[in-house]
């Protein structure tokens, strides 16, 4: 008899170094707790232990190490003995737990936790390898701690946020335990985990760094690549269901203006057009003074110069990549163990100076695309520029028809969009430009990294609506128009909404559509069912 075959994914261990963690798998990680569980790796866990070991060393010696043997902060004059280094930790993890607002969402709890775990796993913290891998139990057993997204500076880096994270450890606070609030004393013991306790550096450790605002900020970047494809699918549609011009996505064009970006979504752009946009149109007015041409010659901005905006997202994403990469691959507390040179260094790593410009900038180039997608909205929905199609894009009605003047269409639509663009918009105003001197003037110059970093995330957030809104709008109107006007990959693209979001046939209440739309996107959903008529095409 046949074994029957197990369809179940295969569970992929990834392993911590702190070297050589990627975007891609914090996002799994995040997103796929399901399909990816987490593990030290053992030669970070031997560069772990040499650093607690010197640290140790240098406690024994008398030497006053700050947070370790001192006080926090501006208390850095205050010194310590050995036997008080442990509850000096669980107090900085008490008097930090003062967070606001609403708690982070799980997935970015279990971006930070990952990001955090693989920081100290770079060998540099003095902690112990047990306090890295009680990180990772945590993750692996779905225990998340409840963390307010308020009341951090981004340097000493998300101090606050980061102590619920600490606690949680400690089997204090309260968490998230497989989707189900309770307190962490009673999910770690139905985990089978037991609480930390916390020994010299190992608190601060855990609270001085910049992994919440790196938890926003990578999911808020994988977010914002899914929002680049789609909005050259919805200029591709547009052009189509406008009857435009396709010369306008020429490679001659951006070759001759080739930013790395621009190049990809011209390209992008040109495949799901699947058309010849190299092609002369053919016809050959006679030689007279004066003639009235059926189509203007050039489209309008937000459909011709749409490559040199989304353009400008996806080169911003890439350099924001590489520096957060580099961000989740540091080591960034205070202070760190050098343990060659047998030292202690005091420095300032903590700082999120880099992810605070990274989300600010893509923030401001996410909102950009959310307003081109926004003028390309009502170029489908008004009948002054739709080039035929109905109002509204309103089904058609029969003269004579009881139904005729009732509907309304997309009218309401517009108006979200719009009111979401100038929402996105005002996201746009930079965070890093408003460093405040705090903690007794200590902290005088800090990031506000993540406050970028949450600007940003709400940024994405808006935007996928406002996609998903100018994505429906598109079908309607290829409907209208006719499918023959689409090509096989936005034909596609056209399939997978219309499997989640009916024709608007009559005035119908659409805000379920909206969500179930921006979730298709940003889940890659409607990319993978595109690129399979895309794959290869690149010209």
């Amino acid at each position: 008899m046949a074994t029957p075959t197990d369809h179940r994914p295969q569970l992929r261990v990834v392993q911590l170094d702190g070297r050589t963690l990627t975007l891609d798998d914090i996002v799994g990680l995040a997103r796929r707790p399901e399909l990816r569980a987490v593990a030290l790796d053992e030669k970070a866990a031997r560069r772990i232990g040499e650093s607690n070991e010197l640290k140790h060393r240098l406690i024994d010696s008398g030497a006053p190490i700050y947070g370790v043997t001192s006080g926090f902060g501006d208390s850095n004059r205050r010194q310590v003995s050995k036997r008080k280094t442990s509850d000096l930790q669980d107090n900085l993890v008490r008097f930090l737990s003062a967070g606001v607002g609403p708690y982070a969402e799980p997935d970015v709890v279990r971006a930070t936790m990952v990001v955090r775990a693989n920081c100290l796993a770079r060998g540099h913290s003095g902690v112990r390898p047990e306090l890295v891998s009680g990180l990772l139990d945590l993750i692996n057993a779905d225990v998340l701690p409840m963390i307010p997204e308020r009341g951090t500076v981004g340097a000493s880096g998300d101090l606050v946020p980061l102590s619920y994270l600490a606690a949680a450890l400690t089997g204090h606070g309260r968490v998230l335990h497989r989707g189900e609030e309770t307190s962490a004393a009673e999910a770690l013991t139905a985990a089978g985990l037991h609480p930390l306790e916390l020994e010299a550096k190992e608190g601060l450790a855990m609270v001085n760094g910049t992994s919440f605002m790196s938890g926003f900020a990578v999911l808020a970047l994988q977010d914002a690549a899914e929002l680049a494809f789609a909005a050259d699918l919805c200029t591709a549609m547009t052009s189509q269901v406008l009857l435009g011009n396709p010369g306008h996505f020429a490679p001659f064009l951006f070759d001759a203006k080739p930013h790395d970006g621009v190049l990809h979504s011209a390209s992008v752009i040109r495949a799901a057009l699947f058309a010849d946009t190299t092609a002369d149109d053919g016809v050959r007015r006679p030689d007279t003074d004066f003639v009235e041409l059926e189509r203007p010659i050039q489209d309008a901005y937000s459909v011709r110069c749409a490559p040199h905006v989304t353009g400008v997202l996806r080169d911003t994403s890439d350099w924001a990549r590489h520096w957060l990469t580099v961000e989740v691959n540091s080591a960034n507390d205070n202070p760190l163990f050098e343990v060659p040179a047998g030292a202690v260094r005091n420095g300032g790593n903590f700082y999120g100076g880099h992810v605070a410009q990274a989300m600010d900038a893509l923030k401001t180039a996410v909102a950009s695309v959310g307003d081109l997608l926004d003028r390309q909205l009502e170029l489908v929905v008004d009948e002054k520029f739709n080039n035929g199609l109905t109002p509204n894009l309103i089904p058609r009605v029969k003269d004579g028809d009881y139904e005729a003047g009732l509907f309304h269409g997309f009218k309401g639509m517009q108006i979200v969009a719009s009111s979401l663009a100038a929402e996105a918009l005002k996201w746009t105003m930079p965070a890093a430009s408003f460093s405040r001197s705090t903690e007794a003037h200590n902290q005088d110059k800090v990031s506000m990294g993540t406050i970028a970093a949450r600007d940003a995330r709400s940024v994405v957030h808006l935007v996928q609506r406002i996609t998903a809104i100018h994505l429906i709008a598109l079908c309607q109107a290829a409907d209208l128009r006719g499918h023959d006007v689409l090509s096989a990959p936005t034909a596609a693209a056209h399939g997978a909404v219309r499997e989640v979001c009916d024709f608007l046939d009559r005035d119908r209440a659409m805000d379920s559509d909206i969500e179930r739309v921006a979730s298709l996107i940003g889940s890659g959903e409607l990319r993978a069912a595109v690129e399979l008529y895309t794959e290869g095409v690149t010209r």
